[in-house]
């Protein structure tokens, strides 16, 4: 199986220019030449933005402020089998045939919606990555979520540097700094065919994510708060000077 980005082809022009020929035994007659055709004059115009389909999504998943633009294709791949059917048995559908062996092509994009634009600095290649995020299911289930660890801190990711899903490692692209992101990732994209609990086979995940810092290095754990001191054992209080003497127990004696 391969796999091909969709991209735009961008054609170059090439022009020729005309030259008169001269006579060497009579006067040169202007002649106007129509100018020729290039060999490439077709110029691909980046097709208009679309919306991406993206899955229903469950009511518990947070809503997004009104007025969100829909989803956008960050980009599409599209999967085509290497095997070619040279013959084909009249008993055996073309179609059914290819389903069957699994040679039937796909596509399937990675799509976002930018809830917050940044106003920090691009987001570069091989950065470390500080984010904030919440992980979904198309029902609504949160199986993850940085606010939910130990101190509610962000993660940190080598970005494009292979250690999360592939959603994850090219998800954050043409953001900056502060901006906020919600990222469709489809399962191929994700955790596969098979998933990962407690993500079930073929699952389409949506984060949020806020891209809080980016840096050269990793950044360093912050340290652990300090265990809070022991209580000290409260005194008794002393007794006022006029306060009567304690009656003595008979058991006592």
């Amino acid at each position: 199986m391969t796999l091909k980005l969709s991209s735009i082809t961008l054609l170059a022009a090439v022009t020729t220019a005309a030259t008169a020929q001269t006579s060497a035994t009579k006067p040169a007659t202007p002649t106007h030449h129509a100018a020729p055709a290039p060999t490439a004059t077709t110029t691909t115009k980046p097709a208009e933005a679309t919306c991406a389909t993206v899955p229903e999504l469950s009511p518990k998943i947070p809503a997004l402020p009104a007025g969100t633009p829909c989803a956008k294709a960050l980009y599409t791949i599209t999967i085509e089998p290497s095997a070619k059917l040279d013959y084909i048995s009249p008993l055996v559908g073309e179609n059914q045939l290819r389903q069957t062996l699994g040679l039937e092509s796909s596509s399937f994009s990675l799509a976002y919606i930018d809830t917050q634009i940044g106003t920090g600095e691009p987001a570069a290649l091989h950065k470390w990555y500080s984010i904030h995020y919440t992980g979904y299911l198309a029902d609504g289930t949160k199986f993850d979520s940085s606010y939910d660890h130990p101190g509610a801190e962000p993660i940190s990711i080598n970005y494009g540097q292979h250690q999360v899903i592939p959603g994850w490692d090219t998800g954050f692209d043409g953001m900056r700094i502060g901006g906020k992101r919600r990222l469709f990732i489809p399962y191929q994209l994700a955790y596969g065919a098979q998933g990962k609990p407690p993500i079930p086979p073929k699952a389409e995940l949506i984060f949020d994510v806020e891209l809080v810092s980016q840096s050269d290095e990793k950044p360093a754990p912050k340290p652990a708060p300090a265990p809070a001191p022991a209580a000290t054992p409260a005194k008794p209080a002393t007794p006022p000077a006029d306060a009567p003497a304690a009656t003595p127990n008979p058991k006592d004696e």
